[in-house]
């Protein structure tokens, strides 16, 4: 066998004492009730479990009950997985509700045959060494199971799990699946969150003949131009989501001024400007801060860096970096676009009214970053395009036998 990655090689370790666990315990509840992503979670429980029980690989399994599948996105030494939720160990003890308890995969009666296909086959591929293994599902608030905590190879001299690692693992899993039920609850609300945004997003654009794909470019076009300014992911992330509600002050713009082919008279004008107070109104006295996000990119993506633009006249830095970034990813897609008022114009000459702009109507920083990612913008814009959803909608059609628009 491949001694290089069995247990041989790793150092034998001790047991916890109890304070040490207590440390562990502590520590390890402050991390994950502080986290939010639900991979960052998982593998925060998975070294909790780890160094619980003093193993030296551990498995944090979901159960996928729409799919019939265990799946895990965070393992010890193993990419991310996905099994029919009856098989291995784990499918097992998923199904019985019962934790499984094995000293040594290789000569265990009991399982032989999952063991066989499963974690010695495995074996077989990778050259580690399977001997303890320890299986404990986990269940939610009303007692319906989760997924289930697996621990791979104890790293005392005993090399054996004990009674008392039972316990921990127990008391981890009962943990992690109250945990791990509120997290999915958070992100399933949070996703719903987004869901709404992004369709009163739409709701403001179609008002004025725009499609939808308007906001997810704007919102994509948005995303780049924040990461190559260095702007956090999550942040990154919030400006993505809430840039949809750009103009959502649409909503209450008369037709006769929002759909007019022609210029704008001055009074009209004036209507047309306040979308950016309506907008800001709709949306700052929410609590959420994803909707005081879009608050502010919904009153700023009108302001211009020399103070010449509306509603309040800000000028360069008073601009929130969120105005400054989504003002030039809606005029690059307003202009790149064809509307009632004007046909689409040409990239060049996009580009060289940015280069007129920078430091005028644009923040020169972010001028000089969407230049850097203009071949990740154009390849969103070609993916997003109006005439290629288009086309998806019609063949959608056709597969259907339905119709296809005329």
């Amino acid at each position: 066998m491949h001694e290089d990655f069995g247990i041989e090689k790793v150092r034998v370790k001790r047991d916890l004492d109890s304070q040490e666990m207590l440390r562990v315990i502590f520590d390890y509840a402050a991390k994950i009730a502080n986290e939010r992503r639900l991979d960052n979670l998982l593998m925060l429980m998975a070294d909790m479990g780890r160094q619980m029980v003093v193993s030296d690989r551990c498995t944090v399994w979901m159960l996928d009950r729409h799919s019939n599948e265990l799946y895990s996105t965070v393992a010890h030494g193993v990419p991310p997985l996905r099994i029919p939720s009856t098989a291995g160990l784990v499918g097992y003890a998923v199904q019985s509700g019962n934790p499984i308890f094995i000293d040594d995969a290789y000569t265990n009666e009991e399982f032989k045959d999952v063991l066989q296909h499963g974690a010695i086959a495995t074996d077989q591929r990778t050259g580690y060494r399977t001997k303890a293994l320890m299986v404990i599902p986990f269940r939610n608030n009303e007692g319906e199971i989760m997924g289930a905590y697996q621990a791979v190879n104890k790293l005392t001299r005993s090399e054996q799990f004990s009674q008392r690692d039972l316990e921990y693992l127990t008391l981890a899993a009962s943990y992690a699946g109250k945990s791990l039920e509120s997290a999915l609850l958070t992100a399933e609300i949070e996703e719903t969150q987004k869901e709404i945004i992004f369709t009163m997003g739409e709701i403001g654009e179609s008002r004025s003949k725009e499609t939808g794909n308007h906001v997810k470019r704007v919102a994509e076009y948005s995303y780049l131009l924040a990461i190559g300014l260095g702007i956090s992911q999550q942040e990154a992330e919030l400006l993505k989501i809430a840039s949809p509600m750009h103009d959502i002050g649409k909503v209450a713009i008369p037709d006769a001024v929002l759909k007019k082919p022609g210029k704008l008279t001055d009074e009209e004008f004036e209507i047309m400007k306040s979308h950016t107070t309506i907008g800001y109104n709709l949306l700052k006295n929410s609590n959420r801060h994803l909707l005081q996000t879009a608050a502010v990119v919904a009153y700023q993506h009108h302001e211009k860096w020399n103070g010449r633009g509306y509603p309040c006249g800000l000028q360069g830095e008073e601009i929130h970096i969120f105005g400054r970034i989504t003002a030039i990813a809606d005029v690059f897609d307003a202009l790149g676009s064809e509307r009632v008022y004007k046909k689409a114009w040409e990239l060049d000459r996009i580009l060289n009214l940015f280069k007129e702009e920078r430091g005028q109507h644009f923040d020169p920083k972010v001028v000089d970053v969407f230049m850097e990612q203009l071949p990740q913008i154009l390849k969103v814009r070609d993916e997003h395009s109006d005439l290629a959803s288009e086309e998806a909608a019609a063949n959608g059609k056709l597969a259907r036998n339905e119709p296809a628009a005329k």
